[in-house]
């Protein structure tokens, strides 16, 4: 679903394993006129708010790297949400 902002662009973010799970979904399509990682967490949190605890423990991937919170992000970068993964 994408909310009304005429003049924002659309900036679709990947969301895995116990991440998608709880937001129900494997991606959300947000607003996004370019800001950086940071901004861009809490446009997800506000977007879907059950995932903010695991949120706030995940790294954010832009284009094949893991981002930085001061990063750019613009509209067409493709960007992915990565929990924590646990294991033995």
């Amino acid at each position: 679903m994408i909310p009304d902002h005429p003049s924002a662009a659309v900036i679709r973010v990947s969301l895995f394993a116990g991440m998608a799970e709880v937001a129900g979904h494997r991606y959300l399509d947000l607003p996004w006129t370019g800001g950086t990682v940071a901004q861009l967490k809490v446009a997800v949190q506000a977007a879907c708010p059950a995932i903010g605890p695991l949120l706030a423990r995940s790294a954010i991937a832009v284009g094949d790297r893991y981002a930085e919170a001061a990063e750019l992000v613009a509209a067409d970068d493709e960007v992915a949400v990565i929990p924590p993964v646990s294991g033995g």
